[in-house]
Order: structure tokens, then C-alpha cells, then sequence
């Protein structure tokens, strides 16, 4: 069932529509006001919905219920098609545009006939949107900025949604006669936080007959020595068969790359492709590499002990930090997310639903701080999971945290992260986060560049001073497992470690569902060649209350 981000997204979809087609602001308005509802909505949509009841939540009418109801049930919105219907094709992609909404589309549309992004670039280069009235030479600048960002994002995925993809794919081809192995390769084995191709390598018995296989499954084209998947999929897929285990070896190293790698260990002539990929690096007499860490960055360490591979496995977590609950803005509740965590074999666990300042996120104010501590309290024996409180405070534009330094004492772990003012200046917004990162209560900074992954760019700030102030003051740095931040940027992971950062590796979970992000934010870390000893949650629960107790004491049984 779709939660509330998705039906957030439809209700603010139906605005915009409406609101290009000219209808009643009112109702225009009605419609962007119940998303904001649903996002801030404190309890499980899902209920809600399966009883009936979304008439209790304040600015849900009855029209926003009858779209919410049919959306949930059967996985369309009636309104929203018939909104569509006349409307140009173009028009919900020149929505994506940062800087143009509905009414800005309409002139657009009206006054100089753009229906699409081709004519919107057109236009921009020939100067008419600068003589345009409520446009000018400045906003004009800003929507080539976006256009082109728009473009470049456009050909890529998500490293989750290549993932999902690839899954799909094996599970189809594993059913083969012919086919005796296969495996992902190229970026998506590297594990590159976006993806503009998936490539698989099959090792085939008869790859004629593989081929027939393959033909009645997918639709192809053959191009030189590989295959070219045709089913509508948003990138590119990639098939090289082989035939032989030597050829198979070759294949997998060859294509996993990087191509900055391969020349970097300048031994394509030289190497022996019998065996395996251990074997490929013992013939030219070079360390092995895993997969994740076979970049150019590799070649940028002169510490050895950056290079060495990594050991990170999920076997060594043991303690989920930073998820989220009804409480704020998440789907499950407090109990169904530790119940999750117990299940997954975690033994600890760090609750952070969103601090005060983010009302958009159903924040919570210091009273209801108290109320889910007196939860934990109250759940805490039923599980054999040591439950400890936390928040993601909100670092304000000044550098301060959104309770005051006597109410953050109630607090186990507290994970600091930006949500607002994301345009400051470079040194103003370095400053803002040092400050943060200098509280006393502070343990982590969350997501530090605020990044959504072919969404948002990373704010303005100096990486090197706020990893250097980490490193100082002891404080955990994020990566953010979630696949649309995957942040701290692996790149900059080397310098972390070199400055001996700690790290954590949190789902930032807003599901029982979203734990499993944690798979993403090991290969990220993977890549930075991140050891599980400089992981806070692969700590033992004594030795990470003892992280907690490390600057400010605690009551932390």
C-alpha cells in the first residue's frame, strides 16, 4: 500500500495540475495543504486508511479522502487521469525543473507556445524568456542551470533502483538451460552511488541456443561482443557472453573496471586470466582490490593503510541508529520498529524521530520528547533489544541545536543535520556546521553535504575544516545509507579515515521496510575502505555506551 510520501506526492501532483490548468486557487490550495497533512501526519497511514478514518486528520475533506481512498485501494487516481488527459505530454517534465512551477508553465505555455524541455532550452538560448515579463535575465540563467542539471540527472538511476532491476533480470535468465553462471558488473558491482548502465557477464554452454533462451524472455540487439537488452528499462543493459571459465574471468575483471583502475595497475598485457580474480592479481604481482574500491581515488592514497581492502560486512552490525517512528514522520511505530531490529538481530538500537524546528516532519516539541521516553520505559522489557533515546536535532542557521543545552541532557544519542537554509555562503554554512559539530551533545553529524542523489545538489561548505572538527571533538560521522543520499560522498571517506573520523552507517529507516537501506550504506563505505572497527554500530553495547559517555555523562541503563 502506498505510504504517506507517495500519497503526498499525488495529492501535490493534482495541485500542480490544477493550478496549470487555472482551476480555483481554493481548491488548489485544499490539495497542497492535505499533502502537507499527510506528511505530517503523526500516526501509520496505513490504519488510517484501512479503518476509515482519515476524516480525523485536520485538512483531509471529503474530496482529498475519496482520492486518498481509491489511490490506496486500487493504485490510480481517477482525478489525477483526468487532469492529465489534456494536458501536453511535456508539461510534468518541465514540472521537475527547480524554478518553475504550474502558473510560471502556464505563461510559458501561453505566451510563448513551451510545452516541453527541447523548447524551454530553445527559447532560454535564444533570449526570450529574459524579455519575458515575471522572468528576466536572472531567472533565465538560473532555468539553463536546471535544464542542464535536469539532463545530466536524466541519465542515470539510483544505485537501489539498478540493484532491484538486476535482481529482476537474474531471477528471469536463472530459469535458462543453457546459461551456467551470471553475474552484475561494471558500475553496479563497484557499487557507484548512481548507475548509468547495468552490465552482466553469463558464462553460456551453448550460447546459440543461450541466445533462443534469451529471445523468448527479452527483447535484443547484438552489438559486436555484446548483447543490448531492449525492455524499456531507464538505462542501458548490458549482456557479454562467454564460454569459457578463462574467458569468464577475463570478462568480470575487464568490465568491472573502473577503466581508471584497470590503467592504473598497468598490467592488461601482462595478466594471466586463468582461475580467479585473486589469481588475475597475484599474476602481475599487485595486492587484490575488492570491487568497491577499484577507482581512481585508490591511487590517490599514500597511506598504505588507506588501501587495504575493506572488512565490512552487515555480520558485524549491532546496533540501528538513526530510524525514525510515527512519532514524526515515519510509517511504524516505535514497537514495530524494534521488533524489526530485534528480528534483524540487532542489540541495541538508537530511536531518532525529527526535533521541534522540523514541523514539516511532525518534529517533536520537548512534551512529547518526554511521552515517547516514558515509552521506551515502558516497552523496553519486552524486547531483547537495549532500546536508547534519540533524536535528529536540527542544527539551526546559527550553528545551535534545537533544544536547549539543559533539555538535550535527556537524550542518549543525538545526531545533528541541516534541513533548512541550504543556500548560505561557503564560510557561513562551515561555520554553521563546526558550531554543531563543537556541542557537547552532539555524537553524529547526520548526513553532512544534505545531498539528495539526482535531486539536490550538496550545500556550499568546506569538507575538510567539518571532517577536521569530527575528527577533534569525537564526534561519529554519517553515511547515510539511504540510496537517495548515500552521504558522507565515499570521496571523501579517505580523508575521514586519514583523520581518524568514526563513522556511522545508518537506513535513516521511515519503515520497518527502509532498514534494509543498510546494504547500500556498506557498500558505500565499502568503497572508503572503511574497516568495521571504525564503525560506532558494529560496537559492542558496552564499548558504544561508552562512545555516549565520552564527553557528557550519561544514564544510559
Amino acid at each position: 500500500m502506498p505510504g504517506k510520501k507517495e500519497i503526498a506526492a499525488l495529492l501535490e501532483s493534482i495541485a500542480d495540475l490544477m493550478e496549470y490548468k487555472g482551476e480555483n486557487q481554493f481548491k488548489v490550495n485544499a490539495f497542497r495543504n492535505g499533502a502537507d497533512a499527510i506528511k505530517k501526519y503523526g500516526a501509520a497511514i496505513g490504519l488510517a486508511v484501512k479503518n476509515k478514518s482519515l476524516n480525523e486528520i485536520k485538512g483531509i475533506g471529503n474530496s482529498l479522502q475519496a482520492v486518498i481512498y481509491e489511490f490506496c485501494e486500487t493504485g490510480i487516481s481517477s482525478l489525477y487521469e483526468e487532469l492529465k488527459k489534456d494536458v501536453p505530454e511535456g508539461i510534468n517534465d518541465l514540472l521537475k525543473i527547480r524554478g518553475l512551477g504550474p502558473k510560471k508553465i502556464q505563461i510559458l505555455f501561453t505566451e510563448l507556445g513551451i510545452s516541453n524541455i527541447g523548447e524551454l532550452e530553445y527559447a532560454c538560448k535564444e533570449n526570450r524568456l529574459a524579455l519575458l515579463k515575471g522572468f528576466g535575465e536572472a531567472s533565465q540563467a538560473k532555468i539553463i542551470d536546471a535544464i542542464e542539471k535536469f539532463k545530466t540527472y536524466s541519465k542515470y538511476i539510483l544505485l537501489s533502483t539498478a540493484d532491484i532491476i538486476s535482481e529482476e533480470i537474474l531471477e528471469r535468465v536463472s530459469r535458462f538451460k543453457y546459461l551456467n553462471k551470471i553475474v552484475h558488473t561494471g558500475q553496479l558491482r563497484r557499487g557507484m552511488e548512481i548507475i548509468s548502465e547495468i552490465a552482466f557477464v553469463a558464462l553460456a554452454t551453448d550460447k546459440k541456443k543461450f541466445l533462443a533462451e534469451l529471445k523468448k524472455e527479452f527483447e535484443y540487439t547484438e552489438q559486436e561482443d555484446k548483447i543490448i537488452i531492449q525492455n524499456g528499462y531507464p538505462v542501458p543493459v548490458v549482456l557479454f557472453i562467454v564460454a569459457s571459465e578463462e574467458e569468464y574471468c577475463r570478462q568480470l575483471f575487464l568490465t568491472t573496471g573502473s577503466e581508471e583502475f584497470i590503467q592504473g595497475i598497468n598490467a592488461v598485457e601482462n595478466i594471466k586470466y586463468s582461475g580467479n580474480e585473486h589469481s588475475i592479481f597475484e599474476s602481475i604481482n599487485f595486492p587484490y582490490v575488492i570491487p568497491e574500491m577499484r577507482e581512481r581515488e585508490y591511487f590517490e592514497q599514500t597511506n598504505v593503510k588507506l588501501k587495504e581492502n575493506s572488512d565490512l560486512s552487515i555480520d558485524h552490525f549491532k546496533g540501528l541508529l538513526h530510524f525514525h517512528t510515527t512519532y514524526s514522520d515515519a510509517r511504524n511505530t516505535l514497537k514495530e520498529m524494534i521488533a524489526e531490529a530485534q528480528k534483524e538481530g540487532f542489540e541495541y538500537a538508537a530511536v531518532c524521530d525529527h526535533s521541534k524546528f522540523a514541523v514539516y516532519a511532525n518534529g517533536l516539541n520537548e512534551e512529547r520528547v518526554l511521552l515517547q521516553k516514558k515509552e521506551i520505559k515502558e516497552i523496553a522489557s519486552g524486547y531483547n533489544v537495549h532500546i536508547f533515546h534519540g533524536v535528529e536535532s536540527d542544527i539551526l542557521p546559527n550553528g545551535d541545536l534545537d533544544y536547549s543545552k539543559d533539555f538535550l541532557a535527556n537524550f542518549d544519542f543525538i545526531a545533528a543535520s541541516i534541513h533548512s537554509r541550504f543556500n548560505m555562503e561557503e564560510a557561513e554554512m562551515t561555520k554553521r556546521l563546526i558550531k554543531a559539530v563543537e556541542n557537547p551533545y552532539t555524537d553524529m553529524l547526520a548526513h553532512p553535504s544534505g545531498r539528495l542523489l539526482l535531486s539536490r545538489e550538496p550545500y556550499k561548505f568546506d569538507v575538510k575544516k567539518v571532517i577536521d572538527a569530527c575528527a577533534t571533538n569525537n564526534v561519529a560521522i554519517e553515511i547515510n545509507a539511504n540510496p537517495h543520499r548515500l552521504d558522507l560522498d565515499w570521496r571523501r571517506i579517505y580523508y575521514a579515515r586519514e583523520k581518524g573520523c568514526m563513522f556511522s552507517i545508518n537506513p535513516d529507516a521511515h519503515s520497518v521496510e527502509d532498514i534494509s537501506y543498510i546494504k547500500y550504506g556498506i557498500i558505500t563505505a565499502r568503497k572508503g575502505g572503511v574497516k568495521y572497527s571504525e564503525v560506532i554500530n558494529c560496537f559492542a553495547l558496552d564499548n558504544f555506551k561508552k562512545f555516549l559517555n565520552r564527553k557528557v555523562k550519561r544514564d544510559l541503563n
